[in-house]
């Protein structure tokens, strides 16, 4: 799996909530006709009023390279872009290993990873 974390920053409140809202449709397209796409949300950040949170989560290398030139990131790059971002941060993850956070019995665990070689 890969999972993409990102930010971005707008000048004010309502260009960052012009930006989730608008892009709101490409967000659905990319999870409804993406193969290999788990995960694709960009949302507002309660604690800073001007910055979108990023998460995407890919199946594979394949379905990420295909979504760089999907039609729908075509159309969230060009949506993004002409609401001038001030700022970004992003890194993508590859992720060899994943298991729950939560124990069986609903606590957070204490120890991850456990059977790692």
């Amino acid at each position: 799996m890969i999972i993409i974390a990102a930010q971005l920053d707008f000048a004010d409140q309502p260009t960052r909530d012009a930006a989730v809202a608008t892009s709101a449709p490409v967000q659905q397209a990319t999870r409804d006709d993406e193969a290999g796409c788990h995960a694709y949300c960009f949302a507002a950040d309660p604690c800073v009023p001007t910055r979108i949170q990023v998460y995407e989560l890919w199946e594979d290398e394949a379905s990420l390279a295909a979504h760089f030139v999907h039609p729908n990131y075509v159309a969230m790059r060009d949506l993004l872009v002409g609401l001038r971002p001030t700022g970004s941060w992003n890194r993508m993850y590859l992720t060899e290993r994943d298991e729950p956070v939560y124990a069986a019995d609903g606590t957070a665990r204490s120890r991850f990873f456990t059977d790692a070689s």
